[in-house]
């Protein structure tokens, strides 16, 4: 596993965040406190025993919110699963005499170890999802990383977790996105073009740093406006400012989320500051990564997230970049 680039000493820490707790004043505080309006959450989670969705919409509308994109939603087709949720919205939402939020879905590739399709990509396109991720539980660098399922290794078949994988087995069970020749896997390929051609974003997945550099140079060649590289700071990517530079001219967009600052994963929000204030806000978007009970519901995770980068030094305007602007060309909204 590469170090971990984004951790600080709490003494150190505390210096810094210190500073930011006491100084930040958005004004009296009446919980519950909800500084999210116009925000969109591109990473949502709402599979089976994680947040309800239909709630998490309700509450999304009455915070002001634009929109939450469902990375992940109960059943086996997500754009009719998130079209169910958008419809109940609709109609709570004119009964209650509020502004429905919009639901966007979509489809990660390679889930329950499933073959990376390009075809199956292009039917999901097909049914309304507004998003493709590559492979990410499923992924080298995540089995490798933390581990998986023990359900997916055969010869183990064992109930519940099985930890990190040496690098061989996770490859011989795992995705991939290069070749032997390191290459993109003509799936991939395909997959990158598609969403060029169909105007859909593309998440890059857990992908490791060989993996990046080379759909960086794909979406560049095809001309694909939506990239993104979700939670760079996560133990699964740790993508540098430095090679944040480097990839940025390619129009990639950096997806910071609330999972890298909670206390599971513990990234220090100044240096996540720091990150955006060198490589520029027009190059990064705040989500919330959110879903599982440990974690606060999206829409708090959000005004963390966000109040956060604000408490450090973000302005209204790079928070309207960062939290509106740039998650809605990644959904394809337009603002007004």
């Amino acid at each position: 596993m590469r170090a971990n680039i984004v951790s600080t000493p709490t003494h150190e820490r505390c210096v810094t965040s210190y500073a930011a707790r006491t100084q930040y004043k958005p004004g009296v505080v009446h919980p519950p406190h909800i500084k999210v309006k116009d925000a969109i959450d591109i990473h949502c989670h709402a599979h089976e025993g994680q947040q309800d969705p239909y709630d998490l919409a309700r509450r999304a509308s009455l915070a002001e919110m634009k929109g939450l994109l469902f990375k992940s939603i109960s059943g086996d087709d997500p754009a009719k699963a998130t079209q169910a949720v958008q419809d109940d919205v609709n109609r709570w939402a004119e009964k209650e005499g509020v502004t429905p939020i919009t639901c966007w879905s979509a489809y990660v590739c390679g889930q329950q170890m499933a073959p990376v399709s390009a075809k199956t990509v292009s039917e999901m396109i097909d049914r309304g999802v507004s998003a493709i991720w590559l492979p990410v539980f499923t992924h080298v660098n995540t089995m490798s990383t933390v581990g998986t399922y023990g359900r997916f290794i055969q010869e183990r078949n064992a109930p519940g977790w099985t930890g990190p994988l040496p690098w061989d087995e996770a490859m011989r069970l795992g995705h991939y996105d290069l070749d032997e020749k390191g290459k993109l896997k003509p799936e991939v390929r395909d997959i990158v073009r598609i969403c060029a051609d169909r105007n859909v974003a593309l998440f890059f997945g857990h992908a490791t740093h060989k993996e990046i550099y080379r759909l960086a140079e794909e979406v560049d060649k095809v001309g694909l406006k939506r990239a993104v590289i979700d939670h760079p700071f996560s133990p699964f990517l740790n993508v540098s400012p430095e090679m944040m530079k480097k990839l940025s001219p390619a129009g990639i967009l950096f997806n910071f989320t609330w999972d890298e600052l909670s206390p599971l994963l513990g990234v220090d929000p100044q240096i996540m500051y720091n990150t955006i204030r060198e490589v520029g806000p027009e190059h990064f978007t705040l989500s919330s990564d959110a879903g599982e009970p440990l974690f606060p519901d999206s829409v708090e995770a959000m005004r963390l997230v966000r109040s956060y980068m604000e408490a450090f030094g973000l302005n209204q305007d790079e928070l309207y970049t960062v939290c509106t602007r740039n998650p809605a060309k990644v959904v394809g909204l337009a603002l007004h």
